[in-house]
């Protein structure tokens, strides 16, 4: 790792890089970062409620993440619905965009790309949305240089309450310390806030929309339990005679509480049991089961947007549908907020700490692949490249999945760069040429036959005349003799040296084809 010019934090003071490769923000057993955490929702109020949330609005947080915990801990709907919500997340496709097609872009690139292959990443994402709830979340960047180079070794999920917010604007925090609260050191932590509502991230959680939900909740599971356990079962009452001893009264009074348990008991046969039966049992329970029911899915809403989900009705005709479109678009949300997140306090760091500070650098985006078009999208660059459209490939292959191609790898050409094809077979090459020879030969003897028409029709003509005035073959042979000098020679010149010229072609091209 070569010496690296004195880089600045967001504050603008200079990077301390010894502290980045230590923890700094671990527990301490006796100090203010006890890994032991408080129970304030035990005896919840609403007034105890409403005091631990001032708390906080006051810049001390303590008990309301003690409560946003133990919330999660105790309420089995919230923390269904919130680790779907988080885990659907930590569970996405991670891809890498190159700041441009330059070399040194493309290995910044290729080198998060190999880091993100860790089998701790999702872990550590899903703590990272810790905030979703909370409404802030903290990981401390554990920083490794044993190889000369800056690489994140690990990310430490770090208590929330072990943070405060600043006084002065309630956002900035600081670490808890046994001298103090601290800022947090550049390039060392990455601080998550996730908001379900806007304001103060401390206020912007979803476990302080789920606090109340909770308390009233829990005030309904106590009351259904308490009409249970007096109406779930009937009233045992016991008569005895008015003659009755104290020791009668006595082996009465056991034989009625043991039914509760055992039910069996003997008494003596002067004595009577009943059971007394509530009329309304059905009703009462119906109704706690319903506030419960209605309390669960007003959480669902605020979790994940909808109920559809979470509960068996669905509300109509492809609402459920509709519904997962819903928590689709939190989970895009999500998603892009914790990329920006991530950009902003590990990916700029890292480069900043291993190339210097940039003017473009590598982004890092999380969601599900988007079905790209490949055909439409081929037609468009075919038509758009050729009149002056100017795309970068790297971003084409981001597009379409494909990874940058390693040196040396077989690759794809087009068909216009396509290599040659072999030589034909010679066997094969003298077939082609006796073919070609038999059709000049054919073309030839087709024009010898234009040339010696007219030569021909001409003499047959003359000796047709000469026969037919003859009065004996003598005279024929007399006469044919005389006509030599008026025979057509040219014509039959020319057919005599195309015949020549036919013949010497014929034999080289059945020699060809031998």
């Amino acid at each position: 790792m070569a010496d690296k010019p004195i880089l600045y934090g967001p504050d603008g003071q200079p990077i301390r890089r010894e502290v980045l490769t230590v923890e700094i923000a671990g527990p301490t057993i006796t100090g203010v970062r006890s890994p032991i955490t408080g129970y304030p929702g035990d005896g919840l109020n609403p007034r105890r409620l409403a005091s631990l949330l001032r708390e906080a609005d006051e810049g001390e947080p303590l008990r309301y993440l003690e409560l946003a915990e133990q919330i999660e801990e105790r309420d089995l709907h919230y923390a269904g619905v919130l680790g779907t919500r988080k885990r659907s997340v930590a569970q996405l496709d991670i891809q890498v965009d190159a700041a441009s097609d330059d070399p040194l872009h493309v290995q910044q690139a290729d080198m998060i790309r190999d880091w993100l292959t860790r089998d701790e990443l999702e872990d550590e994402l899903f703590n990272m949305l810790d905030a979703i709830g909370k409404g802030w979340s903290f990981t401390e960047i554990v920083w490794d240089t044993s190889t000369g180079q800056w690489w994140p070794k690990r990310l430490e999920w770090r208590d929330p309450r072990w943070f405060r917010p600043a006084r002065h604007d309630g956002t900035t925090p600081l670490l808890r310390g046994d001298t103090g609260d601290t800022p947090l050191p550049p390039f060392k932590f990455i601080c998550a806030v996730i908001r379900a509502k806007s304001g103060l991230p401390i206020r912007s959680g979803l476990a302080r929309l789920a606090a109340w939900n909770w308390m009233f909740k829990a005030f309904t599971q106590r009351d259904w339990a308490i009409f249970t356990q007096t109406f779930g079962q009937p009233v045992r009452v016991g008569k005895y005679p008015s003659g009755a001893t104290s020791k009668d009264k006595d082996t009465l009074m056991r034989a009625v509480a043991n039914i509760a348990g055992d039910c069996a008991a003997i008494i003596p046969e002067s004595m009577l049991l009943e059971f007394i039966e509530s009329k309304n049992v059905g009703q009462g329970s119906d109704l706690y089961e319903k506030r419960a029911d209605w309390l669960d899915r007003q959480v669902s809403k605020a979790v994940l947007g909808q109920t559809a989900t979470t509960d068996a009705v669905t509300g109509g005709l492809g609402s459920g549908k509709e519904h997962r479109q819903v928590q689709e678009d939190i989970e895009r949300a999500d998603a892009k907020a914790l990329a920006a997140i991530i950009n902003r306090d590990l990916v700029r760091a890292w480069i900043d700490l291993e190339f210097g500070p940039q003017q473009k650098y590598p982004r890092l985006r999380i969601g599900r692949n988007e079905e790209v078009d490949i055909a439409k999208m081929s037609d468009s660059l075919a038509k758009l490249v050729p009149v002056g459209l100017k795309v970068q490939m790297s971003e084409v292959r981001d597009r379409l999945g494909y990874s940058d191609p390693e040196p040396g790898a077989e690759l794809l050409v087009p068909p216009s760069v396509a290599p040659a094809a072999p030589p034909a077979a010679p066997a094969l090459q003298a077939a082609r040429q006796a073919a070609r020879a038999r059709d000049a030969i054919d073309e030839l003897a087709d024009q010898a036959e234009d040339v010696a028409q007219a030569g021909t029709d001409q003499m047959i003509d003359y000796v047709r005349g000469l026969v037919d005035g003859a009065a004996s073959l003598q005279a024929i042979e007399e006469a044919l003799t005389r006509a030599a000098p008026n025979m057509p020679r040219a014509q039959f010149t020319r057919l005599m040296r195309m015949a020549l010229a036919m013949a010497e072609l014929a034999g080289r091209a059945d020699i060809a084809g031998e």
